[in-house]
């Protein structure tokens, strides 16, 4: 019997775990460990998508390697996860043309246990939702996005919420509104901002 997970809360602490990828930067295939990440101090993105060889799926990770750039700048580590094999990751990967720009790894999670542990598989298809996850250098869960099969997401969105993860450990006193970027206006919590953040955000 298979032992019920229940799926991580934000804000909680992320369990170890492995995946094997295949590396399209490197030709290969490898594994990812979050502990080894951890240890690196950096920060990680997983991005679950339903299946390869599919349609809505080959968009998301050629919008995702648009913003692979920036993301590695900010000192994260991104691994899209799906549950086909390594091995079907490779061959998708070189036959879609959607897909020449991907050089992140391609994580394969075909017994479903990183997607449980993250709420997103499916029992129902053995498939894993669009979710996207934002894991900060001390394991903790700081980003949780889910979409279902026929909605994707926009991986510029992906890059601002890293954006204002990384200022807010700066500054950890202050907190950032909708639709925050570097160099925008910021708030401090506190009384006297109580019924006030228009005038906080105007001045």
């Amino acid at each position: 019997m298979q032992t019920e997970l229940k799926p991580l809360l934000v804000g909680t602490t992320v369990p170890g775990f492995e995946m094997e990828t295949y590396d399209p930067a490197l030709g290969d295939f490898g594994k990812f460990s979050l502990a080894e990440n951890l240890k690196l101090g950096k920060w990680t993105a997983l991005v679950f998508y339903p299946a390869d060889f599919t349609f809505v799926c080959p968009t998301e990770l050629a919008d995702l390697a648009d913003q692979h750039a920036a993301l590695t700048k900010l000192g994260v580590t991104v691994i899209s996860v799906s549950t086909d094999t390594k091995f079907a990751h490779m061959a998708w990967r070189n036959s879609e043309g959607l897909l020449k720009t991907v050089k992140y790894p391609m994580a394969a999670d075909p017994t479903g246990t990183v997607s449980r542990l993250f709420g997103v598989y499916d029992d129902a298809t053995g498939l894993a939702l669009r979710g996207t996850f934002i894991i900060n250098p001390e394991g903790k869960l700081v980003s949780s996005e889910v979409n279902f099969y026929n909605v994707g997401r926009n991986a510029e969105e992906l890059v601002r919420k890293v954006e204002a993860n990384v200022y807010l450990v700066a500054n950890p006193s202050e907190a950032c509104p909708a639709r925050w970027k570097p160099g925008g206006k910021t708030l401090v919590p506190g009384k006297d901002l109580v019924g006030n953040v228009a005038a906080a955000l105007s001045t």
